[in-house]
């Protein structure tokens, strides 16, 4: 029975850190090696870290990663691996997938298909190319080729498996989002069913700005059968052998591969690298399927893992949260805990002459569930000093919103007071709900450095709470913090219901309308109150320019704020 071993690297690179990148890849090609591994791949751009954006608009830099890529050359000797790198060829750059076999740089595949939706934006830096051949390792058919390529029915994949690929090695930088992990296991299957292949999908892992990307490296065979995968939002090797006789006798029962393999040239630019594997006797690796988190348990995760690696690239080892005695506020201190370790994080109560006794209470025992350290920061002194040098300015007019907000502006300058005097990084504490209708406020609970939860609607707040307080001995969030209805507590007896509609409601209106481009007429067809669908639409419109202002966050949505959704702030267009 002919068998290949492969190694699927799913790794944490960092955008620009070349060298880190490339030891990185060096220290897993060592582990494949010695695993008797006869093809290793890795992700995409995996010497720049992706997405590596504007950098490749400076010649530097893509000189550098090829220079990194070299250093990398001589240390794949007694095996074959594919990397990710930045390809230039005369004045073009090209989203490139190396094979190195035994200390060589073999061969380069430059990507097909350019992404130019979403958080993508390639056709700003690369040109795509147009070759796909086939690689012969140890005596089996390899086809290599880059994330976007394979997520279409064609070529490249069908030209290489009719040109005597039997497995097709696909490399990625593919971001999270909820609900993608299902349909990309689909996909891949159905390419590997159309065309007979094994498929090797290998998938970065890890948080760079606002992306996350859950790794979730997978094999399946040549009938669309997953056989290994790799964990989630963690580091790791996986390596699977591969029945290639399998595939083999595969073609041989399906006439379909011999009709359309007469349409393409025999061996028509296929590389032959090895006939045999380095390594001849191995003991057999059982194959793993890597347990899969289910819902709110995979979007914590997520939001750990962006959290975590955002502040760890970016050079920050301590968070401070401003703790409301509110859920979200809550939800952001465990993540936080989880991600960076509660002796790290330093929760602030900062109450004024509204905040109500349960949620000093209630924030104080949240900070002891967690064991983070806990300061009280009473804000009357500044309010009342705020509301005496406003008096003359404010004479004649009522009491509103104005006077409510300088509370919430003296909390910021609080929270980044401590923040600037310590080092540690703000993380504030709005959700999708909020950001989308503008009900927050700029300069005060707006500012920070990351937005944890900002993408994550109000109603899916409170599932991930209940979620993050089934783990460990006891709840972290105490009870009442579930209850109780939200409230910003800027003025007696307030609910945030006073301005907005009820959050299920909002969230379903917001998801048609966010998510899914429909028209507010759309979504009021679909038996939603007329007036609220309006007045969600324009509260949407209308707060753009705050959106702007906001810190970056994780996304954990197919339509975030920032990337994914760009409308301009000067926009006079309503739709209704």
């Amino acid at each position: 029975m002919r068998r290949l071993r492969f190694g699927l690297a799913q790794i944490n690179t960092t955008v620009g850190d070349l060298q880190g990148n490339a030891a990185k890849v060096a220290d897993y090609v060592r582990r494949a090696r010695d695993l008797g591994v006869d093809i290793v791949s890795f992700p995409e751009l995996t010497v720049t870290g992706y997405p590596p954006e504007d950098l490749l608009l400076r010649p530097a830099f893509i000189r550098d990663n090829l220079a990194a890529l070299e250093s990398l050359v001589p240390e794949c000797t007694g095996i074959t691996a594919v990397v990710g790198f930045v390809d230039l060829h005369e004045s073009d750059i090209y989203n490139a997938a190396a094979v190195i076999h035994d200390g060589r740089l073999a061969s380069v595949y430059h990507k097909h298909y350019l992404p130019n939706y979403g958080v993508f934006d390639e056709f700003r830096y690369f040109r795509p190319g147009d070759e796909a051949p086939v690689y012969t390792v140890a005596g089996v058919g390899v086809g290599v080729n880059i994330c976007e390529d394979i997520w279409y029915a064609g070529d490249p994949t069908r030209r290489q498996a009719y040109s005597g690929a039997q497995v097709i090695v696909n490399i990625n930088g593919s971001p999270y989002h909820m609900g993608k992990r299902r349909f990309r296991e689909q996909m891949l299957a159905g390419r590997a069913r159309d065309y007979g292949v094994c498929v090797c999908y290998t998938n970065q892992v890890g948080g760079q700005d606002e992306l996350v990307f859950d790794g979730g490296s997978m094999v399946l065979d040549a009938s669309g059968e997953l056989v290994a995968r790799a964990a989630m939002f963690e580091e790791e090797l996986l390596v699977c052998d591969l029945d290639v006789e399998e595939v083999l006798r595969a073609h041989l029962r399906d006439p379909r591969h011999r009709q359309e393999r007469a349409t393409y040239a025999a061996g028509e630019g296929n590389v032959t690298l090895s006939e045999q594997p380095f390594v001849s006797a191995r003991p057999a690796i059982e194959r793993r399927l890597a347990p899969e988190p289910e819902g709110e348990a995979e979007v914590y995760a997520a939001l750990v893992t962006g959290t975590r690696d955002y502040l760890q690239k970016t050079g920050f080892a301590k968070a401070v949260i401003a703790l409301s005695g509110g859920i979200d506020s809550s939800l952001v201190a465990a993540i936080a805990v989880d991600a960076i370790g509660a002796g790290n994080v330093t929760g602030v109560s900062m109450p004024s002459r509204y905040s109500s006794e349960g949620s000093i209470s209630d924030a104080k025992e949240l900070a002891e569930n967690l064991g983070v350290r806990f300061l009280i920061i009473p804000i009357e002194p500044a309010h009342a000093v705020y509301l005496d040098m406003l008096s003359e300015p404010f004479a004649g007019t009522e009491p509103g919103t104005a006077e409510e907000n300088v509370q919430s502006r003296i909390r910021g300058n609080i929270i980044m007071a401590l923040s600037n005097k310590f080092g540690w990084i703000v993380l504030t504490t709005g959700n999708k709900s909020e950001f989308a209708t503008g009900y927050a406020t700029l300069a005060g609970d707006l500012v920070g450095g990351f937005g944890v939860i900002r993408d994550v609607p109000k109603t899916l707040v409170y599932k991930l709470s209940h979620y993050r307080n089934t783990l460990g001995e006891r709840p972290a969030i105490p009870p009442s913090v579930l209850t109780k209805p939200p409230s910003a507590e800027l003025k007696p007896g307030q609910l945030d219901q006073d301005t907005l509609p009820p959050y299920d409601i909002l969230d379903a209106i917001l998801l048609e309308y966010v998510e899914h481009d429909r028209s507010p007429q759309d979504i009021i067809v679909m038996g939603f109150d007329e007036a609220t669908v309006k007045r969600v639409v324009q509260m949407v419109r209308r707060n753009e320019y705050k959106r702007r202002q906001a810190p970056p966050g994780v996304k954990i949505t197919p339509r975030a704020f920032g990337r994914d959704w760009r409308l301009p702030i000067a926009n006079k267009y309503v739709g209704f």
